[in-house]
């Protein structure tokens, strides 16, 4: 494919005439896709930011699309990555990727439809990977030593909750990043400095692409790990079958260890003043009490859970620091595969998605991730009836030997710092579940009441 293969649509009058065409159907097809972070808010307004056709013949735009929802006082606006298809019919396999049928505008008598759902245009997608350098709005990177087969067939994968995956046969993977944020994503930042460190912990980036100005991570390629185990389904089968998963437990800490010694290598560190933890804790404490507003089954355990972060502001007054780095920011048994040889590999170092990004990109303890997984271990044991807390407490200890193996320190000898993470995540989890999940509302709950409880 050559440079000239796609062009940008610029010009004022160029994106007035698009916009009018899909404005209308955006505003009630982007609500309803999992992805879409400002849900129960009407669309008020689209701006178009940037337009590319990836295709000569127009038949595959990609689209910066900024969605202003009230109030308006609140922001610009989220901005959503789009790669839209066109056509005058629609093969009936993609029916459920249909955005709706064009009245109006620059493609009027079209229907569009979410591209990423069609092998033809994905493969557009890995043909444009392949390619280093500027497209339009757009521009291409590629590791040197990277090899990108080409004529892989794609296919989406759908179980994507904040992004949206291609798989191209069974050998790469490409994610697209929906919301998009200025910045570099750490889902990108991390796994390339965890790779030149040689760290096989993390798949190594291979390509990805951004904004042409540099600003915005839009994208990346990676190697498929064809065959592994999801880390949340695997602990599931082992509760099914009542199988003990404390040996998995042991080698994901273990694993988790590796990945933390390698990034405290590759990027700077920083230690955690007196000032710094009381920060934390201020901002931990804040928190717990606008959750509590917006998920009121939570009052009762206020009280008892704010002395869990007087207690770290005590230590802190008392002189102790603990040293902070980068971290994955949302790990659970959901973020690990493990391969048919036994190996756990770590994935998705996006961070918690609906924290800003320079928020997401702040070094912290490794605490954060270790207290990250332990509730996850809780979440597990919770899904399966009879609720087994025993299970739960044999994986948590486990996972805390087995990173105690490979670091040399064990988290749980420091009980304050871990359990006010562990309170802050179970925190996150109770408005995330009041919120999308109010089913699930209660795994959350049981768990800030025994943090509440303890001394």
């Amino acid at each position: 494919m050559s440079e000239t293969a796609a062009r940008p649509t610029a010009s004022p009058q160029g994106r007035s005439e698009l916009l009018l065409s899909l404005d209308p159907l955006l505003r009630e097809w982007l609500p309803r896709q999992r992805w879409f972070a400002g849900k129960g808010r009407p669309v008020t307004e689209l701006t178009l930011e940037s337009a590319t056709e990836l295709r000569p013949d127009g038949a595959l735009l990609h689209l910066l699309v900024r969605a202003h929802q009230p109030p308006a006082d609140e922001g610009p606006g989220d901005c959503y990555q789009l790669l839209i298809g066109t056509g005058e019919s629609v093969a009936p396999h993609l029916a459920p990727a249909v955005i709706g049928h064009v009245t109006g505008g620059a493609l009027a008598g079209r229907t569009a439809y979410d591209a990423l759902h069609d092998p033809h245009q994905a493969a557009v997608l890995l043909e444009r990977l392949r390619i280093p350098g500027p497209l339009g709005g757009l521009r291409f990177h590629r590791r040197p030593d990277s090899h990108l087969a080409p004529d892989l067939t794609p296919r989406p994968l759908l179980a994507e909750q904040s992004n949206s995956s291609v798989v191209y046969g069974d050998e790469l993977i490409a994610k697209v990043f929906r919301r998009v944020l200025p910045g570099t994503n750490p889902d990108l930042e991390l796994p390339l400095a965890l790779a030149r460190e040689g760290c096989d912990r993390v798949p190594a980036p291979l390509a990805w692409y951004e904004t042409a100005d540099g600003e915005t991570t839009l994208g990346l390629l990676q190697p498929y790990l064809a065959g592994a185990a999801d880390g949340w389904d695997l602990a599931l089968e082992h509760l099914i079958k009542q199988v003990d998963f404390t040996a998995e437990a042991r080698e994901l800490g273990r694993a988790t260890a590796e990945v933390h010694t390698a990034l405290a290598r590759a990027l700077p560190t920083v230690t955690y003043s007196r000032v710094q933890i009381e920060q934390l804790a201020a901002t931990m404490t804040r928190r717990l009490e606008t959750t509590a507003q917006q998920v009121p089954a939570l009052l009762p355990y206020v009280p008892g859970l704010r002395t869990t972060f007087e207690a770290l502001t005590d230590l802190a007054g008392d002189g102790l620091t603990w040293q902070a780095q980068r971290v994955h920011g949302d790990l659970h048994l959901g973020q690990c595969l493990r391969d048919p040889s036994g190996f756990w590999r770590l994935i998705d170092f996006e961070g918690e998605p609906s924290r800003p990004l320079a928020e997401r990109r702040m070094p912290h303890p490794p605490h954060r991730d270790i207290a990250g997984m332990l509730r996850s271990f809780d979440y597990a044991a919770r899904s399966h009836r009879p609720w087994s807390p025993q299970w739960s407490e044999a994986c948590r200890s486990a996972y805390c030997v087995g990173y105690a193996a490979a670091s040399g320190w064990d988290p749980r000898t420091d009980p304050v710092l871990l359990r006010a993470y562990e309170t802050d995540k179970a925190i996150y989890e109770a408005l995330y579940e009041a919120r999308h999940r109010p089913d699930w509302l209660p795994v959350p709950l049981a768990a800030l009441a025994r943090l509440a409880e303890l001394p």
